[in-house]
């Protein structure tokens, strides 16, 4: 084998740690992001929160330039210092508010670099982004006495509406006892999942006769929850839940003769397999003798106006709170239809570097400890990129945001039925980014539009075929199946060959395969569960 040497030229891509945190920030939702912000501030001293914008809005942006005198300069940080606590300066956890003047050369290559890769200047002022958003609620329509968070955080939770009725009833320590662990185990949706012989050995009795004796007391508090408010809750399954409902109705004594014979039947039809209620198999609940074919058509109409979820109403609404990214209001007063494109200053978080800390970073450069040194300056430098990131996320939503709502002006006029066409590549080729950032921003992000709330990847959908020759946003025949649906007959219902047809009709190329697709997602049953009994 012969040895020798040679040079070759070629080229890669490196990802500084810039870049990547870039990335992992725009892909972030808004409640991961705000994590992301929380946990930076717990880690970097040289970061914080700015609540007071007064100062900030009074000298305004382009006054973050101005140079300030020494004398100012030695004024503000004797003053400031003296008041403020002092971090560890041995410590690689710091945080503070400088210009890039006062970012001197780090002398030490521990940890990250994060001098940047001089592709984009720093910003002049570290506390320039999120500090000029003035801070206001979710509410849109002007009422700032409450918003939804507020109110979801007064919402009753079942538990402790639970709790509250059972303060009325008069029992033993031990039975009160063993209610209150019930009530504790219930699922979101009321029920009780797992059996009382798992709930009474997750005690850890000590023999045998103990673990009878409390099964005695969950079995009693399992009868007391039962009569307990809203009925049905505690229940061990579907079936029993509709038997405790169809069982309390059955106790109204002002039902006339057919309205129970009715029920009787439904409570029948509930001790079934609930797969034949599943598939409404009249003739085989017929067959299996729960009543008449009329009277099974009857009950399994009553079985349909009772509650499946009896803790659905006492879900924790805040969970379910989307708060957009982005504002898309009307632009009042114009000929034509203007939309004005804002971010929602409620998920922009108000950073800035901390200034004392930075101007304390500064007046100690080297010294005896230069490696301690080179390492807070590191974190001082971190935390001007975290800030950078953020406000370079944000613009990035808003161009994107701004760039949707051009495409699908229609939409914002017209609604759901006038959606265009339209893919990633199309706004990335605008905007001139690559389609993958395109699709981070669209994930998870939401948009406030005149017709509600939507993620912002929902204004993406692929074109159908029409006689035209254009096309039509696969959206907009979702909301048109949707229209026919909602106005067909209920004895009978459209099936998909036949919504195919009225589609066709429109001018739009959809087969039957296409519609039975778009209406399971827009989760609308088959013709034959819609059709009335």
């Amino acid at each position: 084998m012969k040895q020798g040497l040679s040079l070759r030229v070629s080229q890669h891509l490196a990802l500084t740690p810039q870049l990547q945190q870039s990335i992992r920030l725009l892909q972030l939702s808004t409640l991961e992001l705000s994590q992301e912000v929380d946990q930076m501030l717990d880690e970097n001293p040289f970061l914080e929160r700015t609540e007071d914008q007064a100062e900030r809005e009074e000298f305004g942006v382009g006054q973050a330039d101005t140079p300030v005198s020494e004398g100012d300069r030695a004024t503000d940080h004797d003053s400031e210092f003296a008041s403020a606590p002092m971090p560890d300066l041995g410590s690689a956890t710091v945080t503070s508010t400088s210009t890039d003047e006062d970012n001197a050369p780090l002398g030490g290559d521990e940890g990250i670099d994060w001098d940047g890769d001089g592709s984009t200047e720093m910003s002049p002022d570290d506390g320039e982004w999120g500090v000029d958003a003035k801070a206001r609620s979710n509410n849109l329509n002007g009422d700032e006495d409450k918003d939804a968070t507020e109110l979801a955080r007064t919402h009753e939770s079942l538990q402790a509406f639970l709790h509250r009725q059972a303060l009325g009833l008069r029992l033993s320590g031990e039975d009160s006892a063993a209610l209150r662990f019930l009530i504790e185990s219930l699922n979101d949706d009321g029920y009780l999942e797992e059996p009382l012989e798992e709930l009474a050995a997750t005690l850890n009795p000590a023999d045998e006769e103990e673990l009878q004796e409390l099964l005695h007391h969950f079995t009693v508090a399992l009868g007391l929850l039962h009569s307990l408010e809203p009925v049905g809750v505690g229940a061990r399954g579907l079936a029993e839940c509709l038997r405790l409902q169809i069982a309390a109705l059955l106790q109204n004594v002002e039902l006339d003769w057919d309205d129970r014979e009715v029920l009787q039947v439904a409570y029948r039809i509930c001790q079934q397999p609930m797969e034949l209620l599943a598939r409404r198999d009249i003739k085989r609940l017929v067959q299996l003798g729960v009543g008449s074919d009329a009277l099974v058509r009857e009950a399994i109409a009553a079985i349909a106006r009772l509650e499946p979820k009896p803790g659905r109403r006492f879900v924790d609404v805040e969970r379910n709170i989307v708060v957009p990214d982005v504002l898309v209001l009307q632009v009042p007063n114009t000929a034509s239809p203007k939309f004005r494109v804002m971010l929602n200053p409620d998920v922009m978080p108000r950073l800035k570097v901390h200034d004392i800390y930075a101007n304390v970073l500064r007046n100690h450069r080297g010294g005896k400890d230069s490696a301690s040194h080179a390492a807070l300056q590191q974190r001082l430098q971190e935390a001007r990129w975290f800030i950078k990131n953020i406000q370079q996320r944000f613009d990035t939503i808003l161009r994107v945001s701004t760039a949707i709502v051009e495409r699908q002006k229609s939409f914002f006029t017209h609604g759901e039925l006038a959606m265009r066409p339209l893919v990633l590549r199309e706004i990335a080729d605008e905007l001139g980014l690559h389609e993958s950032t395109i699709s981070r921003v669209t994930t998870a992000k939401y948009m406030s539009t005149p017709f509600g709330t939507f993620e912002l990847k929902y204004f993406f959908g692929s074109g159908l075929g029409t006689e035209s020759g254009g096309n039509a946003s696969s959206t907009a025949v979702r909301a048109l199946i949707k229209q026919f649906i909602a106005a067909e007959s209920a004895k009978k219902p459209l099936s998909d060959n036949q919504i195919s047809e009225m589609l066709k009709e429109q001018g739009i190329e959809c087969a039957r395969r296409t519609v039975a697709k778009y209406r399971e997602g827009l989760k609308i049953a088959p013709a034959s569960l819609r059709k009335a009994l």
